[in-house]
């Protein structure tokens, strides 16, 4: 039996993926070696029944408990997670009162969270022994192929058994630096594989930078942790800043971090990356991968193999060991909240990654999200500004369409459609934005006035009529369109409202010479077709685009000259105190779409209400007043930023049950912290979307002056409800809540 240093059975204190809030003590499997025993490697262990994938976190020599089981196998040699990592994974477990085990879970790509080994996606690399690397270059100079070779592993390091053949290098030349112990092979992860670029761009001399670009660049420190919040308007060359921030870093053979809000963002990304470093390893990491490719990735990166790390949310639990920069892409979009399972902010995590690892954190946005806005007003954060467009871009003029009381077409005012087509005979090109899927919201009776409700969700379905479809985008609940009303068996049928799929139709038809680019989640299923749908948009063709918010984020597409929002009114009336500032950030960085090349840009924002004074703030004077009347109306409102928020949510099949446990918790949260100014309490209420999926939704809204004290009651929160349950009924911690849907 394996034993600690001082001869006692060695017990394995082990971070197991289940919703308990603890490490589970286990034996170690029967015939293993101490020795081999290191934090961070991966055990199979047998828990109720199931056999799971657990981390260990530490060898101890005693256990409160009296019987232990043994763990089922070792799976790892080489830990996957060192010190720091772990570290990082147990201060987001306490902050987001998360079990650890399943913060593992969230960090590992699906492949190794399976079980599968590591080593599965080994690769053969050789490299040179203590021998080899103190030979001069001019070594081996009667065989020159051996000579070739020696150089190539003195001036680039090891080499995968691939490259070296691309390279030429011949196997007897490989087998003579073996024969004399000069070089040997080893096994490692496989690196990310060579990306492509666009053509003629990989070597190109960089942009020279502006004034502006120059003074932040210069204001980020190169050695030492710092937050830095770039308020950049669109178009005014942020991606130029990181790309010069990643130079830096990558000069100081140091790797980077790059953290983008969605999968289609990615591949234009790493084209532009892959063309400023060429013969740079760079690996994604993104939930549109195979699960060979993510593993092969993210065990690339993790070995240090990969110089530039860019992914979605879950990459900043990749470990990096050369950390030297972590930037995150428009900082302030939801995507990188993560709304079930652990809900942790990525964004945030990335602050906490830069402060462990003494390296700048740079948040970019054209939009800053009211939180880093509020952290760099108050001094917490170094705010930087890039006020101006990059080159000859100039801001786009905005201008309001009122459409109460006009007729419209498909609901598009009428000089909204000629401007279009005047746009497209010019030869440029328009986007059209509708944050709508499917062909229309509903579909309604006319005589009884039914509507296609969810059976499931407290919603109506979509109407796809290109599939003949009614489609809930909430469960994914599909049925056959029916042809009279299920109530009264009227067959007078109204699609009520207007969604991508029927502005579709008619701008095919009105502007039938001219491609019309659908883009939203039913067009950008499939892997890379995001990148496909816009390429005859950045080859400059005329052309319409239409979509959905997919098209507000990053996308450059210097022959887009005119952008119309169907509507900019639906987030002004939500229940959702958030919904104004999303909805400003959503029109701003839509509008930002218009005029990034030399022609000039103009915005048509279609309006019920234009006289709304946060529409007209927004529109005269940008953003950056929007966004301190917005800090200014949740101060009065002792909202986030201002006051720390957490959410306790519950759900079940019986409303009841998930009413009483979240009334319960509330009394026990009361019981050791009374309401009072320093901290307040709501609830239990209804989820915005009340049922979802057969689920009734409820939570109790918790807002404090100190966040340190919100932390310690929602721990003791967690203790209760752990053993306080109905089975059926789900409860979850949200810390920084940015949904109440």
């Amino acid at each position: 039996m394996a034993t600690d240093g001082g001869g006692k059975p060695a017990i394995l204190r082990l971070a197991v993926p289940v919703p308990l809030r603890r490490l589970f003590d286990y034996l170690p499997p029967q015939g293993s070696d101490s020795a081999q025993l290191l934090p961070g490697q991966r055990f199979w262990v047998p828990f109720g029944g199931r056999k799971l994938v657990a981390v260990l976190e530490d060898i101890v020599s005693e256990s409160p408990l009296a019987e232990l089981k043994p763990a089922l196998e070792q799976i790892d040699v080489t830990p996957l997670f060192d010190r720091q990592s772990r570290a990082f994974l147990h201060w987001a477990a306490d902050y987001y009162q998360a079990p650890v085990g399943e913060l593992y879970a969230a960090a590992l790509p699906a492949a190794l969270r399976k079980g599968k080994l590591a080593d599965h996606w080994a690769e053969q690399w050789l490299e040179l022994t203590t021998e080899g690397k103190g030979l001069p270059e001019s070594a081996l100079a009667r065989a020159p192929k051996q000579q070739a070779l020696l150089q190539l592993l003195l001036r680039d390091g090891r080499q995968s058994r691939p490259h070296l053949k691309t390279l030429g290098h011949s196997a007897t030349a490989i087998r003579a630096l073996l024969d004399r112990s000069l070089a040997q092979w080893t096994a490692g992860p496989t690196a990310p594989p060579p990306l492509s670029t666009d053509k003629g761009a990989a070597g190109a001399a960089p942009p020279r930078l502006n004034e502006e670009q120059r003074q932040v660049l210069d204001a980020i420190p190169a050695d030492r942790f710092t937050v830095s919040l770039l308020e950049g308007t669109t178009g005014s060359g942020k991606t130029e800043v990181y790309l010069r921030l990643m130079e830096r870093v990558l000069a100081d053979g140091r790797q980077a971090l790059l953290l983008v809000p969605e999968i289609g963002l990615t591949p234009q990304t790493l084209r532009r990356i892959a063309a400023r470093f060429p013969g740079r390893s760079i690996a994604a990491l993104h939930s549109g991968l195979a699960e060979g490719e993510r593993a092969r990735a993210w065990l690339s990166a993790a070995a240090d193999q990969a110089d530039i790390v860019i992914g979605t949310r879950s990459a900043i639990f990749t470990p990096l060991h050369k950390l030297g920069t972590v930037i995150v892409d428009e900082e302030h979009d939801g995507s990188f909240k993560q709304q079930d399972g652990v809900r942790y902010s990525a964004r945030d995590l990335a602050v906490v990654l830069g402060r462990n690892a003494g390296v700048p954190v740079l948040l970019g946005s054209a939009t800053p999200s009211l939180e880093s806005l509020h952290n760099a007003l108050n001094g917490r954060y170094q705010h930087l500004r890039l006020r101006h467009r990059a080159g000859d871009a100039r801001p786009p003029q905005i201008h309001i369409v009122p459409t109460l009381g006009q007729q419209l077409e498909e609901g598009f005012a009428p000089q909204v459609l000629r401007h279009v087509g005047e746009t497209l005979a010019r030869g440029e090109q328009a986007l059209v934005f509708i944050n709508r899927r499917g062909f229309a919201p509903t579909l309604a009776c006319d005589d009884c006035g039914w509507l296609a409700d969810c059976p499931h969700c407290s919603s109506k379905l979509t109407l796809h009529r290109r599939q003949r479809q009614l489609r809930c985008h909430h469960c994914d609940y599909r049925r056959p369109l029916v042809d009279s009303c299920p109530q009264c068996h009227s067959r007078s049928l109204s699609a009520l409202g207007a969604g991508t799929e029927r502005s579709e139709a008619l701008l095919t038809h009105r502007f039938a010479s001219y491609p019309v680019i659908r883009v939203d989640r039913d067009t950008t299923a499939s892997k890379q077709a995001l990148d496909k749908l816009l390429a005859p948009a950045r080859a400059g063709e005329p052309c319409l685009l239409l979509g959905t918010q997919m098209l507000a984020k990053g996308h450059h597409l210097p022959r887009v000259t005119l952008v119309v929002i169907q509507d900019a009114d639906g987030g002004l009336f939500s229940a959702d105190f958030r919904a104004p500032e999303r909805t400003g950030q959503l029109l701003e960085q839509v509008a930002g779409r218009a005029g990034r090349g030399e022609l000039a840009g103009r915005v048509l924002v279609q309006s019920r209400y234009p006289e709304h004074p946060l529409l007209q703030l927004l529109l005269e004077k940008g953003y950056g007043a929007f966004a301190r009347q917005l800090l200014r109306d949740r101060a009065v409102a002792q909202l986030p930023p201002l006051r720390a928020m957490a959410l306790v949510r519950a759900e079940c099949e019986e409303a009841k049950w998930a009413e009483e446990f979240l009334g319960e918790a509330r009394r026990q949260l009361e019981a050791l912290a009374p309401p009072s100014p320093q901290l307040q309490y709501l609830g239990p209420v209804p989820a915005l979307l009340e049922r979802k999926s057969g689920r009734f939704r409820f939570y109790v809204q918790i807002t404090a002056e100190k966040r340190g004290a919100l932390q310690a009651l929602l721990a003791r929160l967690c203790q209760w409800a752990e053993g306080n349950r109905n089975r059926r009924l789900r409860w979850a911690v949200d810390m920084d809540a940015q949904e109440l849907s």
